[in-house]
């Protein structure tokens, strides 16, 4: 198995929550999910060679 590198993330109180939330309903730990949700957007950019979403670089508003 290959190594895997530990870098330090920082994220709001809003998007954790509702990460941790879709996590635990998926039965992923809160990192588990986070590697889950950008090796996906990885294979979608190697597949079209464009973002998931044309917004992506805009910040986000969470309705929670």
């Amino acid at each position: 198995m290959a190594e895997k590198k530990q870098i330090p993330l920082r994220l709001s109180a809003k998007l954790y929550d509702a990460i941790a939330a879709w996590a635990e309903d998926d039965f992923r730990s809160v990192n588990g999910q986070i590697e889950y949700l950008l090796t996906e957007c990885v294979k979608q950019r190697k597949k079209n060679g464009k973002y998931v979403s044309e917004e992506l670089d805009k910040g986000i508003e969470l309705d929670i």
